[in-house]
């Protein structure tokens, strides 16, 4: 899909690893996802859906993320000691995590297939990950950042997503929608992008803004193909042809 095409849906808008799919879709409480870019998810059980594992993170599968088969390494048991959940002070159920991004995406009137895409190479959904340089939660925002968006803590899945959100919106809008400059400018910096006049010449940025459009693409591409299915009207087969009378003048038949 042409950049601009992208670009113009934002504003509404392998192999498949054979251990990954032998692996139990069941498991324990405290499992955990062990994904290649060296994130992990800690989840109480998962299902096989396609080329997507879907790990659910609480006990009644009211919260869940989709993960590609491909990005996720192994599985593994984990070994620290079992948090005793506290008593609910309500009956209502907290959002889920995609509740929280559809949010956050409509209100900045972004593609939350796009901001599902963002998080993914940031974070791989993990709220509690920190980068090397540290950056933090779900879309790894910088402490600095995240004290100019008014966020008092980038742990808390909501707080991080609506800044990140925010941020990557103020981005568009400062490149004219021109997603490669957005995304490259959330990566690596604006003061690259404008130094370099476009996408900075850094292979871990090219790599990262490539991975982001693949991913959006592929999402709408299956978007498109769910939709062009349920639309197809059902196959009839055709009633049998019955020769008509005509009626002459008088009214009889012949």
């Amino acid at each position: 899909m042409p950049a601009f095409a992208i670009t113009r849906m934002l504003l509404r808008h392998k192999i498949v690893l054979a251990v990954l799919l032998l692996s139990p879709l069941c498991c324990s409480a405290s499992d955990v996802a062990i994904l290649r870019n060296g994130f992990s998810i800690p989840h109480t059980s998962r299902q096989a859906m396609g080329n997507m594992i879907r790990l659910y993170t609480a006990a009644d599968k009211s919260s869940y993320v989709d993960i590609p088969v491909e990005e996720i390494e192994r599985f593994e048991t984990d070994l620290s000691p079992v948090r005793v959940a506290a008593a609910p002070l309500s009956s209502t159920s907290p959002p889920s995590l995609q509740d929280v991004i559809q949010g956050a995406s409509d209100k900045q009137l972004l593609d939350v297939d796009l901001v599902n895409s963002v998080i993914r190479a940031e974070s791989g959904f993990n709220a509690n990950a920190v980068s090397p340089k540290g950056a933090r939660g779900l879309m790894q925002l910088m402490p600095s950042t995240a004290s100019t968006l008014g966020i008092s803590n980038s742990f808390d899945p909501k707080q991080n997503v609506e800044g990140g959100t925010q941020y990557l919106r103020w981005l568009l809008d400062r490149y004219n929608y021109d997603l490669g400059k957005a995304l490259a400018a959330y990566n690596a910096g604006p003061h690259r992008v404008e130094q370099y006049h476009g996408i900075p010449p850094y292979s871990e940025t090219r790599a990262y803004v490539a991975r982001i459009i693949r991913d959006f693409n592929r999402q709408k591409l299956a978007e498109r193909k769910a939709i062009a299915a349920t639309a197809k009207p059902p196959k009839t087969s055709a009633a049998p042809h019955s020769p008509s009378k005509t009626t002459d003048q008088t009214g009889g038949s012949r």
